[in-house]
């Protein structure tokens, strides 16, 4: 295998800031910078994304499986069908990084590879993770090319895996759960007559993640600023155990006009806190 040029794929935040930021990126203190890095654990991402340089797609995922050390309970594997049917799998988001590594590791095993992530587009600057991602633009305007990438990929040969929420679980009034689910995934699903599986996964943050997030959303800060705690969240969870149950595909033809798509998409996730 040819080697890979080392800023192809290590993350690199000042170029990050650059493209995010255009010209007022020059604005941005090094002292304010230095500190993202070592809240993004740059080095240590980078050092690990050096020793799997080799491994791209649901290979990366094993690799990310096992540098973090998750021991994976998987509960219902026996619900999906390998009949040739294609599915879209929901999943609430109580983690923001070994949720969708481990998911996307236990489908892409079960299913040869065929899946694709709905994700942040800052995770196409991981090599070993972008064939896998249909990027979704967080941070800036978004991109005119996204309904056209989100229709092909649901017209794909690949299974689909979504977070729904688009962020992870915040905690309100002493719970853990997802906000609300947007309705994409019913509205696609039932465009393309996909089946859709209900994932429900373990876990949790720590109280000041959590914190953090609802003093934001106290303040009226529009730019979520927890999200760049999810790679120290996700050190914080190394070693961990995890349950993750996979209910049984919910026929696409259920989602009828008895319910709006959204009221469907509150549905599904409120089956998901079931399982």
């Amino acid at each position: 295998m040819a080697e890979v040029e080392d800023d192809f794929f290590l993350v690199d935040l000042d170029k990050i800031i650059q493209e995010k930021a255009g010209k007022k990126a020059k604005y941005i203190p090094g002292f304010v910078k230095s500190w993202l890095k070592r809240t993004i654990h740059q080095d240590e991402v980078n050092s690990f994304l050096t020793r799997s340089r080799d491994k791209v797609g649901v290979p990366f995922l094993d690799e990310c499986v096992k540098y973090l050390e998750m021991t994976l309970h998987v509960e219902g594997l026996e619900n999906l069908p390998h009949d040739g049917r294609l599915f879209t799998f929901v999943s609430n988001h109580p983690l923001g990084g070994q949720d969708g590594v481990a998911l996307g590791s236990i489908i892409g095993n079960a299913f040869d590879g065929k899946v694709k992530y709905l994700v942040n587009d800052l995770l196409m600057n991981l090599h070993g993770l972008a064939p896998l991602c249909i990027p979704i633009n967080k941070t800036g305007s978004q991109s005119k090319q996204f309904p056209k990438m989100v229709e092909a990929g649901f017209k794909s040969d690949n299974h689909i895996l979504m977070f729904p929420a688009g962020l992870c679980s915040r905690k309100q009034n002493g719970v853990i759960r997802d906000l609300e689910w947007k309705k994409t995934f019913i509205v696609k699903s039932v465009e393309t007559q996909r089946d859709v599986v209900p994932i429900h996964f373990s876990g949790q943050n720590s109280e000041k993640f959590y914190r953090l997030a609802n003093m934001c959303k106290k303040l009226g800060i529009k730019f979520n600023i927890a999200m760049l705690y999810l790679v120290d969240e996700m050190y914080k969870n190394v070693g961990k155990e995890f349950t993750v149950t996979f209910g049984k595909p919910i026929p696409w033809q259920t989602f009828d006009k008895s319910k709006t798509p959204a009221q469907w998409a509150q549905y599904v996730q409120d089956i998901v806190y079931k399982l």
